[in-house]
């Protein structure tokens, strides 16, 4: 018998809807907000999703698929596991219409039915080998790797304006130096490479503020319970987040859960990158392919990172690869 419930978070747009496109254009006007092509468009891929799932997770709860009300035409909305969740249905309406993720993101909580134990994947990120629950929960705190690294800030890009901001906000709230005292074995650990461990020694001794963090791009494994202590806390800032329709340099993003649970010391360590791994589109395309089929790594995000890029060519020779590898429908789809 299990000891409790994992759901799985999904979130999509189409981005290629002319009535969707039509109400993004009434508000993309700010030059700071980031409404790039790269943000939006769709692959083809959501289904080899879904087959992932149900080959190497058949253990989940739910699966809650959250968009703002497309509908793959495929999609089989009678599945007993799949919540099909529409914007409206838990974002408040004074944060509505949204075209930004962090809106999306930062209001999970409020999904109603959403388990304690939830892990939030974006439709880059695919199973392409069996997991687990321990792979995401271990005696029912997340899994996640404690590393500290510096911000750059010669050259920030929006994101990096972000991640200042969200670990801003980490710092209002947690004691640096009591934080990785009241949790040390979590911070230097046998299960990172020494070089990190004493990374994370150097900043201890020098710092007095959390510098940020290593991000891992893989599916966040959250406990629901962390983002409601959040808003209780810092919720001013996650509220003027979602009130911007886009992604903006003064936004702060769900890592700030994150960032939460590790200053908590509400994690238990494990080395991510022997789960997963991380590709970039068009640059990585061929590593993507042989990934794909080599299965090596339980997890793999495809990052899309170029908006100039010809999307049909690589997207043809994505779904050519993920058919080989998946290539029975699931029971999510008709």
């Amino acid at each position: 018998m299990r000891k409790r419930e994992v759901d799985f978070i999904l979130t999509w747009v189409d981005g290629n809807d002319d009535d969707w496109i039509k109400e993004k254009s009434k508000y993309d006007s700010d030059e700071s907000i980031d409404s790039s092509v790269k943000r939006y468009r769709d692959w083809g891929l959501l289904k080899y999703w879904f087959r992932g799932v149900e080959r190497f997770a058949p253990w989940i709860n739910k699966v809650f698929f959250i968009t703002v009300g497309h509908v793959p035409e495929w999609l089989n909305l009678d599945h007993p596991k799949l919540e099909f969740i529409k914007h409206e249905e838990f974002i408040p309406k004074e944060y509505l219409p949204t075209f930004n993720s962090h809106t999306i993101e930062l209001n999970f909580h409020r999904i109603d039915g959403l388990s304690e134990h939830f892990v939030y994947f974006n439709d880059d990120m695919f199973l392409l080998n069996y997991v687990e629950e321990n792979d995401f929960f271990l005696d029912g705190l997340p899994c996640d790797t404690a590393l500290m690294r510096p911000i750059p800030t010669d050259k920030p890009s929006q994101f990096q304006h972000i991640l200042l901001n969200t670990v801003s906000v980490l710092n209002l709230n947690f004691n640096f130096k009591q934080s990785i005292t009241n949790n040390f074995t979590k911070w230097v650990n046998e299960k990172y490479h020494t070089e990190f461990n004493s990374r994370n020694i150097t900043f201890f001794k020098m710092l007095e503020y959390f510098p940020g963090f290593v991000d891992h791009h893989l599916p966040s494994n959250y406990l629901k319970s962390t983002l409601v202590e959040v808003w209780k806390h810092a919720g001013d800032f996650l509220h003027t987040t979602s009130t911007r329709k886009f992604r903006h340099d003064k936004d702060v993003n769900q890592y700030i859960f994150r960032y939460w649970q590790l200053a908590k010391g509400n994690f238990n360590p494990v080395n991510i990158d022997k789960i997963g791994t991380y590709y970039s589109l068009p640059r990585d395309l061929n590593n993507v392919l042989q990934e794909i089929n080599k299965n090596k790594f339980k997890l793999i995000c495809i990052n899309d990172s170029d908006d100039s890029m010809n999307i049909k060519e690589v997207s043809d020779r994505l779904l050519e690869e993920f058919e080989k590898s998946l290539p029975y429908k699931s029971t999510f789809e008709k």
